[in-house]
């Protein structure tokens, strides 16, 4: 049930993980039905019953037992410095929770990576091709490069999954590199971006591995919105000062807004009354000024199975000249046989400047500001620069929201809400039902914080981010704490049911229950530890082997000090 929550997200991260809860659902049941069959069998044809008048040894007397048996009866007897000791070590765990990275989901280890190419807005698409053939014939060059594919005026095709298409724009461009195994991976991305800066410094270029999961293109993204009809003069100097903030900041770049550079356009004073005159309409405006420099289809070339457009257009010497002479520039009348020029029909030609993009959130007009993290993650460039970004004065009707990784982790953690009242609701009806008691499940929730001490330990000193993997990880951990609770409380019932006074049957349950559930831990560690060399499942594997490994420790420690706290089991004299 520890999984359950995964399996009820609706989310896309909750999609990756969903089979998790099916997968381990499945082989408990089968495993506890093997238990309690094949395992009983096995025993009886291979464990020997001892001979008639053998003398039984203790189980419990080697050294192992004797040392933790001295242990715990010492913590059990001081109890109270025991518990503020095992508390000072929680706070200070706590205390270092900062210093864990954070992230989303990690970068995949496909042997592949992406370079991404923002000319300024308006650059024709031919000089976007002439600037490429520069990127290309670097990559051409170099052997650990295995091939790579360019898309100019957008993105590559939905390949991979948590890919997001560009919007198709001219000025755009991106080039899929192949390499022929992940280790030439990192070293390139660290070699092609200060190359890129250095040798493209025209356009906004930006390498970037693959993610595992629902990754977000932009990992730092600050939206802000105003009315249907807001002022783009005004959303735009508000992205300009998000900009300015993270260009202060040592942790982000390729900055910029999805509202890219204004372009200027050509704006006719279309005369209406000259156009009656002499019988021109819009329409044939529009397509005089097209054939005069983009070209107008005319026909379809069939060759072979491909069908090429037939374009019509004025010669490359009259196309160059086009947007100077715009003004002469021949306009043939609906029922007319003779051109007139353009000037005829309109009132003036002049040049003006404008955004070409115009996005929308939920029906609102927006910028978004947008940035990656530079030689750190995602939290420790939000963390940075937040402040600034919340004190930005926005004007009435303006409101600023956080998108990309910030959105997309939040989304992912509170699907994961609606399913944990049901898995808690189970939980303690299984543990009620099988105690008949409130106090058992009190030991062991109380218990399962301090495994907390362990995942913040490995994480810190071995630098692995907590992303959303590893929270799927803590929370399986609450299974398999609430499990060795089980065994050691169900012991001490047991034993206290046999005649032992409370104290003595709670150290001996400790003792006996000791191989158990270390050896229960023990091979749950060691079946994790191939999911170390994959970069998806890392984290949550580093978080069940420290979380569970020192979790045990505390287990076997901890539950049967809480049993003797609360069911006010006195100590011994001696």
């Amino acid at each position: 049930m520890a999984f359950y929550p995964v399996y009820a997200s609706s989310t896309g991260a909750g999609e990756y993980a969903q089979t998790l809860f099916l997968v381990v659902g499945i082989s408990l049941i089968i495993s506890w039905v093997i238990s309690v069959t094949v395992t009983p069998l096995q025993c009886i044809g291979m464990i020997k019953p001892p001979a008639p008048g053998e003398q039984e040894k203790d189980p419990y007397a080697g050294k192992g037992f004797a040392v933790f048996k001295t242990v715990l009866e010492w913590c059990l007897h001081k109890r109270a410095l025991t518990l503020l000791g095992l508390i000072a070590v929680l706070a200070f765990a706590l205390a270092n929770i900062g210093r864990v990275p954070q992230q989303f989901f990690p970068d995949s280890t496909r042997f592949q990576f992406v370079i991404d190419y923002w000319a300024p807005e308006g650059t024709p698409i031919d000089t976007v091709s002439e600037d490429l053939k520069v990127i290309e014939e670097k990559l051409s060059g170099d052997k650990r490069v295995k091939n790579f594919g360019t898309f100019m005026g957008a993105g590559g095709p939905r390949f991979y999954l948590p890919v997001d298409p560009e919007f198709p724009y001219s000025s755009y461009a991106q080039i899929i590199i192949n390499t022929p195994s992940y280790a030439e991976v990192d070293p390139l991305v660290a070699e092609l971006e200060p190359w890129l800066n250095d040798n493209v410094p025209q356009a906004l270029t930006r390498v970037r591995k693959y993610t595992v999961g629902p990754g977000d293109t932009w990992q730092f993204e600050a939206r802000v919105t105003g009315p249907a009809e807001a002022d783009l003069g005004t959303l735009r100097s508000i992205g300009e000062d998000g900009m300015d903030i993270l260009r202060q900041s040592p942790y982000a770049k390729h900055i910029r807004t999805d509202m890219r550079q204004k372009v200027q356009k050509v704006v006719l004073d279309f005369k209406q009354e000259e156009s009656r005159w002499t019988g021109v309409s819009r329409d044939i405006v529009a397509q005089s000024t097209s054939r005069a420099y983009d070209g107008l289809p005319v026909g379809v070339y069939r060759d072979g199975d491909d069908l090429l457009p037939i374009i019509a257009r004025d010669a490359e010497e009259d196309r160059a000249r086009t947007a100077a002479g715009l003004d002469v520039v021949t306009v043939l009348p609906t029922l007319g046989v003779q051109s007139v020029p353009l000037s005829q029909i309109v009132g003036g030609i002049a040049l003006e400047w404008e955004d070409p993009i115009i996005a929308r959130w939920n029906r609102r007009r927006q910028v978004a500001i947008q940035a990656a993290p530079l030689g750190t993650t995602y939290p420790a460039l939000r963390s940075d620069v937040i402040e600034e970004f919340e004190s930005m004065e926005l004007p009435t009707g303006y409101a600023m929201e956080w998108d990309g990784e910030f959105k997309s982790t939040r989304d992912a953690q509170v699907s994961l809400i609606p399913g944990m009242a049901p898995t808690l609701a189970i939980i303690l009806i299984i543990i009620v039902a099988l105690f008949n008691s409130l106090r058992p499940p009190v030991i062991m929730f109380l218990t399962i914080p301090f495994a907390v001490i362990g995942i913040i330990a490995v994480m810190v000193l071995t630098q692995t981010a907590f992303g959303f993997m590893a929270l799927l990880g803590a929370m399986s951990l609450v299974g398999m704490m609430i499990k060795n609770a089980i065994v050691l409380l169900d012991e001490v019932d047991l034993n206290r049911g046999s005649g032992m006074d409370a104290y003595q049957a709670t150290v001996m349950a400790a003792v006996s229950r000791l191989r158990p559930v270390v050896l229960a831990a023990l091979t749950t560690v060691l079946g994790v530890m191939p999911l170390l060399q994959d970069a998806f499942w890392t984290s949550m594997a580093m978080t069940i082997m420290a979380g569970l490994t020192l979790g045990t420790v505390l287990t076997m420690v901890v539950v049967p000090l809480f049993y003797v706290i609360i069911y006010r089991v006195p100590s011994p004299e001696k």
